[in-house]
C-alpha cells in the first residue's frame, strides 16, 4: 500500500511518496502553485503542474498510480486560487476536528489523477456574526500550518502544552496551541512579503544584497540586531529602513551587516504583534517554538529572550526538520480518518 502527501505553496510544490510504514519512498520538487492562478486568472495551469509532479514522483519511486490509495493535502491548495475552495474551520480545533472535516474529492476536474485527495480544511479566529471593520484586529485564518501544527504535536509530545508555534515564512503566524492541544487561534503578519519587496522592489535591496564569494549567510552581531531593535522602538520602522542606505555610503560596513540590520528590524516590528496576545488569550507564559530560516529564528529568540523575558524557546532551522512538519502532520491526519493503519 502506498499513499502521497501534497505540499502546494505559492511558488513551489512537493510531492511526497511513502509506503503503508510511513517511509519516503520518493520526493518531487515542480516550481508552480498558487501564484499561477493568482496571476493567470485560472488553476489551469497548477492542476497541470501538479499532475505532472505527482506521476513523476509516482513513477520514479517504482510504484503504479494504481496503487496508491490516496493523496492528502492542506494549506493554499484549499483556496480560491487552489485546487478548489473549502471553507476553514471555527477555531478551536485540534486534529480530531480537523480529521472530522477533510473533505475527500476524486474528480478530474479538481485534479485529474484517478486518485482520492483528502484535503485538510484551515482554521479561522471565532468572530461573532456581527464583527464589523472596528473588530478587525480579532480576525485570522490559516491554511497549511494547522498541519504543521499536528506534525509538531506528533514529533514532539514531550512538549509541554500550552505553547505558541511562530512560523516564519513569506508571513509570520502566531499560532497558539491550548492544553488539549487545540489551535485556538492565529495572528499574522506579512514580514517575509516585506523582506522580498524591500530587497527587489527598493533601492535598499542594493544595500543588502552580496557582493563577495563569502555568503555570510548565518552572520549575527548582538550590536547590531540591539541598534536596529532601538531604532525600530524610538524612530519608527519606516525611517529604519532606510538606515542601511546610509550605513553603506557612509560608514564602513559589510553587506552582511546590513542585511543583518533590516532583518532585525522587521523582526522588532514583528514582534509588537505580542502586544495582541491578551486581546485572543493567547498565553506568553510558554513554550514558544520557531520555524524558519536559521537567522530569523535566531534574530527572533534573541529578542524574545533579551526584550520580552521569554526564557523556553525551541527553533526548527533545518530545512527537512521543517518538511517533516507538514508530512508527520498529514500522516498523523490520515490516521485518525482511517486512511492508515492504527487510526482511531
Amino acid at each position: 500500500m502506498f499513499f502521497a502527501t501534497i505540499d502546494c505553496g505559492t511558488t513551489n510544490s512537493r510531492v511526497y511518496l511513502l509506503d503503508e510504514n510511513c517511509n519516503i519512498i520518493n520526493k518531487g520538487e515542480k516550481k508552480v502553485g498558487v501564484r499561477d492562478t493568482a496571476i493567470n486568472g485560472t488553476n489551469s495551469i497548477l492542476r497541470e503542474g501538479l499532475k505532472e509532479v505527482f506521476l513523476e514522483t509516482v513513477k520514479e519511486g517504482g510504484v503504479k498510480v494504481t496503487e496508491v490509495e490516496f493523496a492528502i493535502t492542506s494549506g493554499m491548495i484549499t483556496s480560491e486560487i487552489g485546487l478548489i475552495e473549502i471553507p476553514h474551520l471555527w477555531a478551536p480545533a485540534g486534529i480530531d476536528e480537523l480529521a472530522q472535516n477533510v473533505k475527500i474529492v476524486r474528480d478530474d476536474e479538481v485534479f485529474p489523477v484517478n486518485v482520492p485527495l483528502i484535503f485538510v480544511r484551515g482554521i479561522k479566529n471565532f468572530f461573532p456574526a456581527e464583527t464589523t471593520y472596528r473588530d478587525i484586529r480579532m480576525i485570522d485564518f490559516m491554511r497549511g500550518e494547522e498541519t504543521q501544527v499536528a506534525g509538531l504535536l506528533s514529533l514532539y509530545p514531550q512538549l509541554d502544552l500550552p505553547v505558541n508555534l511562530v512560523v516564519l515564512s513569506s508571513h509570520t503566524k502566531y499560532i497558539h496551541i491550548n492544553e488539549a492541544g487545540k489551535i485556538t487561534g492565529s495572528l499574522t503578519t506579512l514580514s517575509g512579503q516585506v523582506f522580498e519587496a524591500i530587497k527587489k522592489e527598493t533601492f535598499i535591496g542594493k544595500s543588502i544584497r552580496s557582493n563577495t564569494a563569502n555568503e555570510q549567510e548565518d552572520f549575527f552581531n548582538e550590536e547590531i540586531v540591539e541598534t536596529a531593535f532601538d531604532s525600530v522602538k524610538n524612530a519608527g520602522f519606516l525611517r529604519t529602513l532606510l538606515m542601511p542606505r546610509f550605513m553603506e555610503v557612509l560608514l564602513k560596513t559589510n553587506w552582511y551587516e546590513r542585511k543583518l540590520f533590516i532583518e532585525t528590524a522587521i523582526v522588532a516590528e514583528d514582534l509588537r504583534v505580542l502586544e495582541e496576545f491578551k486581546n485572543l488569550n493567547f498565553s506568553r507564559d510558554c513554550t514558544f517554538v520557531l520555524v524558519g530560516h536559521k537567522i530569523r529564528c535566531d534574530i527572533m529568540k534573541y529578542l524574545l529572550n533579551k526584550h520580552y523575558q521569554i526564557n523556553s524557546i525551541k527553533c526548527i532551522s533545518q530545512k527537512e526538520e521543517i518538511d517533516e512538519l507538514s508530512i508527520q502532520g498529514a500522516i498523523a491526519i490520515a490516521r485518525k480518518t482511517g486512511h492508515l493503519k492504527g487510526g482511531k
